[in-house]
């Protein structure tokens, strides 16, 4: 068993809730939170010079990720192994989770211009046409959010949830200035993996959509729309639901406060059909082409003789 946390850093504040407010905030009783402690090491406390326990606004968070995974039907042990990963995690790569969980999808490399309009149309037709979505985007900076605010503010009316990612300048997440309310915007720290992606996640039941990229490094004199991303997308619902989890996995870390309105990401999702997988295929091909500047643009650079390239 992990033994009890004793050291609290200057950036994570002093636990204050006793194992009574823990349960009181969660709808468990103390005794199985001991319970818990007991056999699997989860929720780890802070101990007092006295012995007793005092948790962190954090650990809130995980125990009540715990309770909804338990009672989606995952077994307790594997539910409180997600949220230890969760709590370890510095920060969550949506593209890394979506690589390591659906290793089906393949990246393509795409200019900014691209994976821009690449984006618009997923809004389009899977945000702005779904009932209810909940919705998680990555802005890497707060300028790139700022000149997409008039239509995600439009987006969030109608949906369930709406949360946005960027390195703001205002640390406090919370309602996006000048946005309706259920708009939150979350703070990326400097050492977040977020920063160099760029991420949209539409999780409906009728138009579910995702797409991850991350910045290649290195482009510090390329012009703006020139700029490369990496690039996976995916329109299944499994592995939508996968990018959605980690994006509510990032809020619990980050905004512990702000990680309410996703119990319905913890329910199973159907499996694409071969339909839609021969669709994807076809519509990846095409997203190629287009950033390539068609089939001509992409069969001259393949013959050009060596030394030109």
């Amino acid at each position: 068993m992990t033994p009890p946390r004793q050291d609290v850093s200057a950036d994570h504040p002093l636990p204050d809730l006793t194992i009574g407010d823990l349960a009181h905030r969660t709808g468990l009783a103390p005794a199985t939170l001991r319970a818990w402690e007991a056999r699997f090491g989860f929720p780890e406390p802070h101990r007092l010079a006295s012995g007793h326990r005092r948790y962190a606004e954090r650990d809130v968070a995980l125990v009540a990720q715990v309770v909804r995974r338990r009672d989606a039907g995952v077994r307790l042990e594997n539910a409180i192994a997600e949220a230890r990963d969760t709590r370890e995690a510095l920060a969550v790569s949506v593209f890394a989770e979506l690589r390591r969980r659906q290793p089906h999808l393949a990246p393509q490399p795409l200019k900014k211009s691209t994976l821009l309009a690449l984006t618009w149309a997923m809004e389009d037709e899977c945000c702005a046409r779904a009932q209810r979505p909940t919705l998680f985007a990555g802005f890497q900076r707060e300028r790139y959010f700022r000149q997409a605010q008039e239509r995600w503010t439009e987006l969030a009316r109608t949906a369930r949830r709406t949360v946005v990612f960027a390195a703001f300048d205002d640390a406090t997440p919370g309602s996006a200035p000048g946005a309706v309310p259920g708009l939150t915007s979350v703070p990326l720290p400097a050492e977040a993996p977020m920063r160099r992606e760029w991420a949209l996640v539409c999780d409906a039941a009728d138009h579910p959509a995702a797409l991850a990229a991350w910045e290649l490094p290195g482009q510090s004199g390329t012009p703006e729309r020139e700029r490369i991303f990496e690039s996976v997308w995916t329109l299944e619902p499994p592995g939508v639901r996968d990018a959605a989890r980690a994006c509510a996995g990032l809020v619990q870390q980050l905004a512990p406060d702000e990680a309410v309105g996703f119990e319905g990401l913890d329910t199973p999702t159907t499996r694409a059909s071969d339909d839609l997988q021969r669709a994807a295929s076809m519509f990846s091909r095409l997203v190629a082409y287009v950033d390539r500047g068609g089939p001509r643009s992409a069969l001259e650079r393949d013959v050009r003789p060596a030394t030109d390239r």
